[in-house]
């Protein structure tokens, strides 16, 4: 099968978007499928796809204003060019917003099956970043997915939002996680003592440092005896976080092996951001052995068993984090088990077996559509 990747971001972007269009290539590759993979350009320049499984087509691209990290790609022919060059069967759409409405409208054009990704909750992005326009957002997403002949939702939460708000063909699809790189027993003794020297319990929040992240909220945590906050990422909260987490250990962003060696390093993993359509840093956390706090909204629903696994709190709620927190640094052997249940619970959802699902939902789009032309 030969499909065509439109994707929002690529590594070197380090964020659910891009490490899922990534995991998804090297597993297409591995079936013996042949994807190509259309995304924004760097602002490194050329030469950024070195480790890439697959070609990949750059298309001119601007830094987000206020959050250069994020680069939106500019009007281009590339897209159209790349589906009829490299011969797609299908377009893989992941989160489609700019780039991807472009790989849609072509698909269409070309009368090509597009399967899209549900992977950005665009409203609640709208509801923290301008108080508005989370209308306006689900008419955009509702617009580009209703063209999709699939839409994958990444979790229960997400399934039912883009449900209650007219998105016509829906399924599930989750995301895999790699549990040959995270594991507990990358656990670091002598990391610990570097990043909290007297013995304190470490409590690490791992992604973006954004506004709709609110990673302040872990400010209660911070006050905590006996605890040391472990912040991993970067992004455009950094400068404001320093102050409002006081003693926390900033170590900016960390990736591969090294981000796993972090992970399974910490006691408690605590997440913060109430818009989470999936949340990979949390099955990162249970692969590791590590038991979680999260918000009980998106997809950590899906992810965390309440008191097997780790604790759901209120959303935007900084007390309850606090309390969460508290509860599980005075008790070793309850985040002992919680950790243990969390590896057992992921062990299962590696990326060639979600890999495998998302080529059985290409291949169910296919059939309908020769169906169709039958018809």
């Amino acid at each position: 099968m030969r499909v065509v990747i439109v994707t929002e971001s690529f590594p070197p972007d380090v964020n659910g978007v891009a490490h899922c269009a990534l995991q998804t290539a090297r597993h297409l590759v591995d079936r013996g499928h042949l994807p190509l993979v259309v995304a924004p350009a760097t602002a490194a320049g050329p030469g950024p796809d070195a480790e890439a499984p697959c070609p990949v087509i750059r298309v001119p691209s601007l830094p987000l204003p206020g959050y250069p990290q994020v680069r939106v790609a500019l009007p281009s022919r590339r897209v159209a060019a790349a589906l009829v060059e490299h011969r797609a069967d299908m377009v893989h759409l992941a989160s489609p917003f700019i780039l991807g409405v472009r790989g849609m409208a072509a698909a269409a054009r070309l009368g090509i099956p597009a399967v899209a990704v549900y992977q950005t909750d665009l409203a609640g992005y709208a509801r923290t970043y301008v108080h508005a326009g989370e209308a306006a957002a689900w008419r955009r997403i509702r617009s580009v997915h209703a063209a999709a002949d699939l839409t994958l939702a990444p979790s229960s939460a997400a399934f039912h939002d883009l449900d209650s708000h007219g998105v016509p063909r829906v399924k599930l699809w989750p995301r895999g996680v790699d549990t040959v790189r995270f594991r507990p027993d990358l656990r670091d003794d002598a990391l610990r003592r570097e990043l909290a020297p007297n013995g304190e319990v470490i409590v690490g929040y791992v992604g973006r440092l954004a506004p709709e992240k609110q990673v302040e909220l872990l400010a209660g945590v911070c006050g905590l005896d006996g605890v040391r906050v472990v912040v991993v990422g970067d992004g455009p909260s950094r400068p404001g976080l320093g102050e409002a987490l006081p003693g926390a250990v900033f170590l900016g962003r960390r990736t591969g092996d090294e981000l796993a060696r972090i992970f399974a390093s910490l006691d408690v993993f605590a997440h913060t951001g109430p818009f989470e359509t999936f949340c990979q840093t949390v099955q990162e956390a249970m692969a590791s052995g590590v038991p979680v706090v999260a918000p009980a909204a998106g997809g950590p629903l899906d992810l965390v068993a309440h008191g097997r696994t780790g604790l759901l709190v209120p959303a935007r709620d900084a007390g309850a984090v606090r309390d969460a927190v508290a509860a599980l640094a005075a008790d070793p052997a309850r985040r002992t088990a919680y950790g243990d249940a969390g590896r057992a619970m992921v062990e299962g959802r590696t990326w060639a077996a979600v890999g495998d699902q998302l080529i059985g939902h290409y291949g169910d789009v296919l059939a309908a559509r020769r169906l169709a032309v039958a018809a």
